[in-house]
Order: C-alpha cells, then sequence, then structure tokens
C-alpha cells in the first residue's frame, strides 16, 4: 500500500496499484480511469478512492478499473523521480525495455502498469474507455485533452467542459496517446489546480458522468447526476468550445524559466503580452489567443501552450472527409506515401509541405510527429479507431 497526502483537504489515504476493479453484474463496456501519473497531481486518486469504494456491483454493467499511475512519485509528492512517467509511452521504449536488466524507477512502475493494460484489453470484451485524470500547477478551468480522432471528439462532447485537441503534436510519449494508438477512446481530464479541493469534485463529477455515458451505470442510480453535470458546467463558465493547440514553448535542459504571476488556463491574451522571462529575456505572446497550461513548478518541460477555438464549419468537414477517407488522395500527389502498409502515417517530402497548409493535415487528422533530413512523418488516428465498437453506443 502507498500512502498519498492531499493538501487540498489535509487527508492521507492509502492505496494499491489498483484502486478499485469492479466487475458489474451485467454485460458492458470497461472503462479504465488512470490517476496520479503525475505524482504531485493527486485530486484523482482521490476521487477514484472515495467513489469506487460506494459503488455496488449489482447496479453495474460492464468493468470499472481505478488504476494509481506513479506509485513511488505519490508517496514523495513529485511529479516524477527519474523520468517523466507521461512521456515514456513510445512503442520504442516499450520495445527497449524488453532488453533492459536494470531499470529506473519510472520505468518500473511502467512495465507494471503496461501488464495491467495488457491483462485488461485482453481479458475483457470491450468497448473499452479509458480516461486519465491530471491538475495543473496554474489556475485553470476543467478540461479535456485528446487526440484528434473522431471517436474522442464525439464522446468528449458529452461533457460540458472545453475540449483542447492536437496537443499530442506537441508532447511526446503520453499514455493516452500510446492508447488511442491502439484505437480505443482515450481522454484526458484536467480537473483544475494540484492543491485545490475544487479539482477533487470536479474529478468525481467526470467519474459519474464518464460511467453513465458508457452505459455502465444506469442515470436513474446516480441520484445527483444532474448536480454533478451542473458543477463541472459552472466550474467551467459554461466554456464547451473545442480548442487547439497552435504553440508550445518547450523548456530546454538548464533553462532558467519564470512564468509571470497570474496567468491561469484558457485566459485571453493579447499579442506583445509578456507572458514569461527565460534565460533574462521576456517572452512576448505571439498572437492574440488563450494561454494554456502556464507552467508554475519545478519540474516540467512544457513552459506554456497558446491555443485557439476551432470554427464549427471546419470541425463539420474533417468530420466528413475523414468519413469519407479523403486523405487516401493525397498519396497520389508527388512527394507523398504511406510510410507502410498499416497506413498509419504519411511520409512527406519536406519540399511538398510548402505548398500544404498545415491546417489541410488537420483536417484530415494527420498530426505531424517526426522529421528527419528531408521528410516528414504526419500520424494519423482516425484510420486506427476501433470504430465499430463503439458505433452501438449511444454518444457515436
Amino acid at each position: 500500500m502507498t500512502e498519498v497526502f492531499s493538501k487540498a483537504i489535509n487527508n492521507t489515504i492509502s492505496v494499491d496499484r489498483i484502486i478499485a476493479n469492479i466487475k458489474g453484474k451485467n454485460k458492458g463496456a470497461s472503462i479504465v480511469f488512470f490517476a496520479g501519473i503525475h505524482g504531485n497531481e493527486t485530486a484523482g486518486v482521490f476521487a477514484l478512492e472515495r467513489v469506487l469504494k460506494t459503488i455496488d456491483p449489482e447496479t453495474i454493467h460492464g468493468n470499472i478499473y481505478g488504476i494509481s499511475g506513479n506509485l513511488q512519485a505519490l508517496k514523495s509528492n513529485q511529479r516524477f523521480l527519474d523520468k517523466d512517467l507521461n512521456r515514456i509511452w513510445t512503442k520504442e521504449q516499450l520495445e527497449a525495455l524488453k532488453s533492459k536488466d536494470q531499470f529506473n524507477i519510472e520505468e518500473l512502475e511502467q512495465l507494471e502498469i503496461f501488464k495491467l493494460l495488457q491483462d485488461i484489453i485482453t481479458t475483457d470484451s470491450g468497448p473499452f474507455y479509458f480516461i486519465d485524470f491530471h491538475t495543473t500547477s496554474s489556475k485553470t478551468l476543467p478540461f479535456i485533452t485528446i487526440n484528434d480522432a473522431l471517436i474522442n471528439r464525439k464522446f468528449s462532447k458529452l461533457f460540458p467542459v472545453p475540449i483542447v485537441l492536437g496537443i499530442e503534436e506537441y508532447l511526446n510519449g503520453p499514455l493516452l496517446s500510446y492508447i488511442n494508438e491502439l484505437g480505443y477512446v482515450s481522454l484526458g481530464f484536467e480537473s483544475g489546480q494540484h492543491e485545490e479541493k475544487e479539482a477533487i469534485d470536479n474529478s468525481i463529477s467526470f467519474i459519474y458522468q464518464a460511467l453513465v455515458h458508457a452505459k455502465i451505470m444506469d442515470k436513474e442510480t446516480v441520484p445527483d447526476f444532474k448536480k454533478y453535470h451542473e458543477l463541472l458546467k459552472s466550474n467551467s463558465e459554461n466554456l464547451t468550445e473545442i480548442f487547439e493547440v497552435v504553440y508550445l514553448h518547450r523548456l530546454k535542459e538548464g533553462d532558467n524559466f519564470k512564468m509571470k504571476e497570474g496567468f491561469k488556463s484558457f485566459q485571453p491574451v493579447k499579442k506583445g503580452t509578456v507572458l514569461a522571462t527565460s534565460n533574462g529575456e521576456d517572452l512576448e505572446c505571439s498572437r492574440s489567443a488563450r494561454l494554456f497550461m502556464p507552467l508554475y513548478q519545478k519540474k516540467g518541460a512544457e513552459g506554456f501552450f497558446i491555443i485557439r477555438p476551432i470554427k464549427p464549419f471546419f470541425l463539420k468537414l474533417s468530420a466528413i472527409l475523414r468519413y469519407l477517407k479523403f486523405d487516401g488522395l493525397l498519396v497520389l500527389l508527388p512527394g507523398i506515401s504511406w510510410e507502410n502498409n498499416s497506413k498509419a502515417a504519411l511520409k512527406v517530402n519536406l519540399k511538398v509541405t510548402k505548398f500544404f497548409a498545415k491546417s489541410i493535415f488537420h483536417l484530415l487528422g494527420y498530426r505531424n510527429k517526426r522529421v528527419d533530413a528531408t521528410h516528414l512523418l504526419l500520424y494519423n488516428r482516425e484510420r486506427a479507431s476501433k470504430i465499430e465498437s463503439y458505433e452501438n453506443e449511444g454518444w457515436y
């Protein structure tokens, strides 16, 4: 058992890797909640422990899993100890673990979580839902982050909070990106600031809503369902737009970075606003947009993001183009080909990208993940999506 402390409610609880596993008496979906992938983000752990211990299996259709992330970091209340556990979920990293005989702390945590994940996917029949709880170092509205796949968009729109997509283009190795590559619904829920009680309350509300939307619990068995919906709606200030990330200020090792005080996520900022200092120089906002996840803690490699809303017309257009698999026509153009037979990524000559706006590839579900001297690889979550698993779900 690992002891986890919350400053927000001045309480300590003891949890195992599996906080709870509830096997319903009736068939249904499987939902997997992760919390504490970052050890200083405890709100989700407390929320899962509080909610899942009260649920009656007789009311459940399917299976519920509550999983603790970085147990050693949770014990120390640190984001991570050796390496960020939410930046190492790549196929290359997982393959490399097979040949290692010595592991750092986060690699040992990863091995346990990976085995558990494999066991769930191979044992349960699905459909599967994966939700990862986080909090931020800055003040923030509650919000959802997703990899840009339509199954993620559709499920996320059921919740009364803003949605931010495209973050996978700027981060390497998040757990949910790996799961999304497997084709399952996966979303992150950022419930608030690290040490705020509101972050726990938001997480509790989100858990109940996710269970109802995935048809694992009937709405009638959650007496306060409407209250939970209204709580998130109120705390997100009725902001339900879909945003995309357009810029990340990435920190280099040794950078002396400091955000200016008082900024919070989703705050509108004007072009020229000084957001932070880095190595003694002011960092100004390059455009009028919204600030996202400004860094107010020592550990972390992302200083701040800039986001902008996506117009509904382009969201609808992208859905139509993806349904028609319009991206298949791109390989008819010179300089563009499939990376391999799986058709999960486009290999694009850098000379060609000069003539294509990044937004064209985004419409079709492609996000830039790797560049070499001559080519760009654009990865697509859409073709990997196990749409057939969700077609009979009420929200699809």
